[in-house]
């Protein structure tokens, strides 16, 4: 997977001012429509991103949480990082708070594509040592090329 093909240098940021899972959603949809912004609107990608939280929390656990949606009128698949400075509740099956998140949104009939990403990115940050390295970084250039290192390493 070529992870260079979801997320853009502008879709990876280091943020302080998140204080909830709610504004965390909030501030992914911005960033996941910012990559495409005359085919998705934020509000459709936040409703998404909530809709797919109402069924059971993306947080993967040890600070990591992976949400996830599907819009109709996508043609893409379209990604977005966001590093905090503290950790927010996510309601993670570990109860730890949440410091890495990756947004994901896909075309309704992504299915099989879905499954893919999501489990690419399972892995990835699934790696104890790849998230310490992106915990460690303050900037969101670096964070955005450490990603891309994974893509080098982790194929």
């Amino acid at each position: 997977m070529n992870l260079a093909q979801l997320i853009t240098p502008a879709q990876v940021v280091c943020r302080s001012d998140v204080n909830s899972k709610k504004k965390a959603l909030d501030v992914l949809s911005h960033y996941l429509t910012a990559a495409s912004p005359d085919e998705l609107d934020s509000r459709a990608v936040l409703d998404s991103l909530l809709g797919r939280e109402r069924l059971g929390s993306t947080g993967l656990g040890q600070g990591v949480a992976l949400p996830h949606g599907r819009l109709t009128h996508s043609t893409r698949a379209v990604g977005a990082m966001i590093k905090l400075e503290r950790g927010i509740d996510f309601g993670a099956m570990d109860q730890q708070p949440v410091d890495l998140l990756f947004g994901l949104v896909v075309p309704e009939h992504f299915t099989d594509e879905h499954l893919k990403i999501l489990a690419y990115l399972a892995e990835m940050f699934s790696n104890q040592a790849f998230c310490q390295s992106l915990r460690r970084l303050d900037d969101d250039q670096q964070l955005y090329q450490t990603l891309m290192s994974w893509q080098l390493s982790g194929d």
